[in-house]
């Protein structure tokens, strides 16, 4: 119980603090008071529509709650429902105020971008140089998972949930895990073979070093298209296996 008020508090918090949350609350908060002008004859009419759109919403967010892995990409999918059918109900009082909130919402999106999870679990956040000096560096963890990522891309702020949980789970003196803004460092990209182009398809990108040498990668070298599977714990412990190599700690391999 106590942990649910936390996080209701949590939540009023952060809706209150960030831009991104804040101004979405004030434009669906503005169709109250919008919705109480309109007028007699298409109540009726308005009211069985904002049921139905209401009963969708409903349906698709509890589809969304199920599938989803991270909160962050739950909320994206759930307010990207709620504005087509905010929209949709609007074109039943006036195409006005569907325009209104078609221009609302656009203005939202240039100003404010969703905010990523922002703890990193027993991760390490490195610059370029730390990430170097730690590869070359023998008496350091025999392996480094790194993600390369960029809070720019709505991929990252998606699975931004993923690889703090995955370092709290398989961090260890044989595994250790770090992240790499290429927001902040995008020339660090390059070196390592990833490409920032197509609106930063590649990123995140996930990399195992074992003693300071590339074993593996994800999505693959050189793969120009969005991987087509969503980046999930499930999806990076496979890839990487790191199941293994808990274990391999677990056995002094």
């Amino acid at each position: 119980m106590e942990k649910k008020r936390e996080g209701v508090i949590e939540g009023m918090n952060r809706i209150v603090s960030d831009p991104y949350y804040f101004l979405h609350f004030m434009a669906f908060f503005s169709y109250l008071p919008i919705r109480s002008s309109a007028a007699p004859y298409t109540s009726h009419r308005l009211f069985d529509r904002e049921i139905q759109a209401f009963l969708a919403f409903l349906m698709f967010s509890a589809i969304k709650m199920v599938r989803e892995e991270t909160w962050e990409a739950f909320v994206a999918d759930s307010l990207l429902y709620a504005k087509i059918f905010l929209i949709a109900v609007s074109l039943v009082m006036d195409y006005r105020v569907a325009i209104w909130f078609s221009v609302i919402f656009s203005v939202t999106y240039l100003l404010a971008q969703q905010p990523a999870f922002s703890k990193l679990g027993t991760a390490k956040k490195l610059t370029p140089m730390q990430l170097e000096d730690l590869l070359s560096d023998g008496s350091t963890t025999k392996y480094w998972l790194i993600e390369f990522f960029a809070c720019s891309s709505s991929k990252c702020v998606r699975s931004s949930r993923c690889f703090p949980e995955l370092s709290i789970t398989y961090s260890n003196n044989l595994l250790s895990f770090g992240t790499v803004d290429l927001g902040l460092f995008p020339n660090t990209a390059a070196k390592f073979g990833i490409s920032l182009a197509g609106g930063m398809s590649q990123l995140p990108t996930y990399i195992l070093f074992e003693k300071g040498v590339e074993v593996s990668r994800f999505p693959d070298f050189y793969v120009d298209a969005a991987p087509s599977l969503p980046i999930t714990k499930k999806l990076l412990c496979q890839h990487f296996e790191l199941d293994r190599l808990l274990l391999d700690y677990i056995n002094g391999s």
